[in-house]
């Protein structure tokens, strides 16, 4: 079927606008993206997964990316009792992944993209958007913010898409309601010298806090730490971000011992409204993509690859938007689901019993089984099969299996 939508009008300029912008210009759709160009030099999202380098290589920006950032060969969990389980991507060429990924400061990577689009020959619009609301299921540019890009002529773009991430504009103007899940937390994050280097290179760290969680992403030159809480426990913290943040890293041994020399370099940032989705991704000549349709958690760092495979997935149906949603929408709560899975403890339960069973039987069988699991977790998890049906099934009974012998509550992130 012939291709209907021939301009496209991209609201925002973050990851998901900015890669969608480069792929629908590689198709020789007519592109312009409307954004200010404002926004904080602290943005969650510098830890990639796996599946993100195949969607680099499309866009013709991996050796870039390599080159302002720091390979990421795996992640670390530090759990109670001071144990730490390393997983690194090994196990993901078994689902045509690289072995690998990047962490990566923000900023430098939004330009990257920002770069790419314009070179590709999407069109810029340096203004903040405003919209008008013609009928009730519909959305049009305001004449004022289309007077900026005379190349329209005046015409409404065939399609606007809402790329704001999660100011979620569209929602806003149209009083979208989005479904929240069942954390209500709240993250503070900085960056800092003086933590000591994650062994190896580059590897991401998550800890187990005795309320939340906490992060290590290693970056060049610094160290992105942030805490995720609920938001009753980081309010008992202290009364600003800084001391929430300073008094988080302090009280937990682990934090602590990592960084006895550490000095902020950068303001606190304080993230909330995560685990949210909005109950509509589409309508007549308007779709969301990346976090204003939908942002399941930091946990995993998700994020970012969510909002670039929306904007692969949205250039692939421009002209089918129900589809683009319905598939958005499985991809979504397939990682809500997995993330679950380590907020409950039970992913880690499981790693126990079966690290458990091959030493007390230590036959060829019982490799090959927690081989299996090792693999179908990692693809999982680093975005390749976190939709298969086989993958999650099996999660959801083995690791309720796990819990047998071991208290998955003893795990749980709370």
């Amino acid at each position: 079927m012939k291709q209907q939508t021939r301009t496209v009008g991209i609201i925002g300029g973050g990851p998901s606008g900015l890669a969608l912008a480069s792929l629908l210009a590689m198709k020789g759709v007519d592109v312009t993206v409307f954004d200010d160009g404002r926004r904080p030099d602290l943005v969650v999202g510098e830890s990639l997964v796996p599946a993100v380098v195949p969607v680099l290589r499309k866009l013709g920006l991996e050796e870039k990316v390599a080159a302002i950032g720091l390979v990421k060969p795996g992640v670390s969990f530090t759990m109670p009792g001071k144990e730490r389980v390393n997983f690194n991507f090994n196990n993901v060429a078994r689902c045509n992944l690289p072995t690998y990924a990047y962490n990566v400061p923000r900023p430098a990577f939004d330009r990257l993209l920002d770069d790419r689009a314009t070179e590709l020959g999407a069109r810029r619009v340096r203004a903040r958007a405003r919209l008008e609301r013609p009928a009730a299921d519909r959305l049009a540019l305001a004449p004022e913010t289309l007077a900026h890009a005379p190349w329209l002529q005046g015409r409404q773009p065939d399609l606007l898409v809402d790329a704001t991430g999660r100011s979620r504009l569209f929602a806003r103007t149209m009083e979208i309601p989005s479904t929240a899940g069942p954390r209500k937390d709240v993250a503070h994050f900085a960056h800092f010298e003086g933590f000591e280097e994650n062994e190896p290179r580059g590897q991401v760290v998550i800890g187990w806090l005795e309320k939340g969680w906490n992060w290590r992403i290693p970056l060049p030159g610094r160290v992105s730490v942030g805490v995720v809480m609920h938001r009753d426990e980081a309010a008992r913290l202290g009364a600003t971000p800084e001391e929430r943040l300073e008094n988080a890293i302090a009280r937990d041994p682990i934090l602590s011992k990592a960084g006895p020399d550490r000095h902020r370099i950068t303001d606190v940032a304080t993230y909330t409204n995560y685990q949210l989705i909005s109950s509509r991704g589409y309508g007549p000549g308007w779709a969301m993509t990346g976090d204003a349709f939908g942002f399941v958690d930091p946990m995993l760092s998700p994020g970012l690859w969510l909002a670039l495979h929306s904007a692969e997935l949205l250039s692939e149906h421009l002209d089918d938007l129900h589809g683009y949603s319905r598939r958005m929408r499985r991809q979504l709560r397939a990682w809500m689901e997995m993330i679950s899975h380590y907020y409950s403890g039970r992913i880690f339960a499981m790693y126990h019993k079966g690290t458990e069973y091959s030493r007390r039987y230590p036959h060829e069988f019982c490799r090959r089984i927690q081989s299996h699991f090792d693999v179908q977790v990692a693809c999982m998890a680093c975005g390749a099969r976190t939709q298969s049906l086989y993958g999650r099934t099996a999660l959801k009974v083995f690791s309720s299996q796990a819990v047998w012998g071991r208290e998955a509550a003893a795990l749980a992130i709370r």
